[in-house]
């Protein structure tokens, strides 16, 4: 027989799991790799990657929970997020809370001790910009919060890099300039299409302070800027000629929903963009990987 006990527990385990937010962190996840895999023509370690995913998945699961929290009466008021644990009282705010220091602290000690402390380190910084910086201070004071708040989320390949070599490098800091200007004409369609969730919650993302016309704009502004910076990879000849082509016909795909989300009325297109740029990414970072390994085959 199931009990009442059991039932309640079956609750809390997923409401916990929804704190992680494991849609972003799956992709966190995923570039963290890229950017271990690249960082060496050798294989891996197959203890380097296990812990540097758990280490590292731990640490932005961390950074999600915190972000519930201190976001837990603003998503009370989106039709977005008004089903998460704490709106939805599943939870307390002192369970997130150690919950949350959990995660970060076996975050560390994990990649301090079975990675490198540099790792580690970076690992707490992206937490701290994250959860800190970019959710308590910028998401609330400004209209570029999603654009220096992307910092965090764009170290991910810069952690997996430095978990393998155990030292920062340009190669490294490039991936993290992709994603940086990725963020912004990644996450303002989504605000185009919440615009109104964001105004009754009083969020000054640009949409809200600017319009929906001006944002638009920026997306196209923000998309041109990342594919001159995509090209990069083939540049610095950290890529060859596989990315170049890749990068160069993903571009010209998230040019043609910019451009289309620019001239057409209200939010109609905009989901599309945001979709598409989930994929662009996904496939650019893909591509990183192919021709890398294409180049060591050969």
């Amino acid at each position: 027989m199931i009990t009442v006990a059991a039932l309640d527990a079956g609750v809390n385990w997923r409401a916990y799991l929804g704190l992680c937010k494991l849609k972003v962190v799956s992709l966190i996840v995923f570039t963290a790799m890229v950017g271990m895999l690249l960082s060496t023509h050798d294989a891996v370690p197959l203890s380097t990657l296990f812990w540097g995913f758990l280490g590292i998945g731990l640490g932005a699961s961390c950074g999600a929970a915190v972000n519930h929290v201190a976001d837990q009466h603003i998503d009370a008021l989106m039709q977005r997020t008004e089903h998460r644990p704490l709106p939805q009282h599943q939870l307390t705010t002192a369970q997130a809370l150690v919950f949350a220091t959990g995660l970060g602290v076996l975050s560390l000690v994990i990649l301090g001790v079975m990675v490198n402390w540099l790792t580690a380190a970076l690992t707490l910084a992206s937490m701290v910009g994250y959860a800190g910086v970019y959710t308590l201070y910028l998401k609330r004071a400004t209209p570029h919060n999603i654009v220096l708040g992307g910092a965090a989320g764009a170290a991910p390949p810069v952690l997996g890099w430095t978990a393998v070599t155990g030292e920062l490098h340009t190669d490294a800091l490039l991936l993290f300039l992709i994603i940086f200007i990725w963020t912004p004409p990644h996450f303002w369609p989504l605000a185009i299409r919440r615009v109104e969730d964001y105004r009754k919650a009083g969020v000054p993302m640009l949409p809200v302070t600017h319009g929906i016309a001006f944002t638009k704009l920026n997306v196209l502004l923000y998309t041109l800027m990342l594919i001159a910076v995509s090209l990069m990879p083939f540049l610095t000849h950290m890529s060859g000629w596989l990315y170049l082509l890749a990068a160069g016909a993903l571009g010209v795909g998230f040019l043609y929903h910019a451009i289309v989300l620019y001239r057409s009325e209200g939010d109609g297109h905009a989901m599309k963009t945001f979709g598409y740029s989930i994929f662009y990414l996904s496939v650019l970072f893909i591509a990183l990987l192919a021709d890398h390994y294409l180049l060591a085959w050969l």
